[in-house]
């Protein structure tokens, strides 16, 4: 019998590579430095967490796997979060020094708060 927890983790496996490949044509097609970030941004996280967590339920399904499954599971769970917490911010921190050294053009910019705030307005 097939463990539920398999097939789900197999899911996650195959939506995180769906990520992957949506963020590669993102990076192939977006205009601009900040539309690209931003795809880089969401294939990381969903190309990577998604599968770690995939991984680590497919660990916890397979029995044969005894308490290395556990070691697997808690390695890819602890990556997972991390890169939860550390790629958005990272994002972030490289758009605000692109922005402020004016090393981008921001061209789709509608509307400026970061500049308003810089100036004081």
């Amino acid at each position: 019998m097939i463990n539920i927890t398999l097939i789900l983790g197999s899911m996650l496996i195959a939506i995180g590579a769906f990520y992957e490949l949506i963020g590669a044509i993102g990076m192939l097609k977006l205009p601009g430095f900040y539309l690209r970030l931003h795809s880089a941004t969401v294939s990381c996280i969903g190309g990577s967490v998604l599968p770690l967590i995939g991984i680590a339920l497919i660990a916890l399904g397979l029995e044969n796997l005894g308490v290395q499954g556990l070691y697997i599971t808690g390695t890819c769970v602890v990556s997972a979060i991390i890169i939860l917490l550390l790629a958005p911010s990272g994002s972030h921190s490289l758009a605000r020094a692109a922005y402020i050294a004016n090393a981008v053009s921001k061209e789709p910019l509608v509307y400026d708060a970061l500049q308003e705030k810089i100036r004081g307005d």
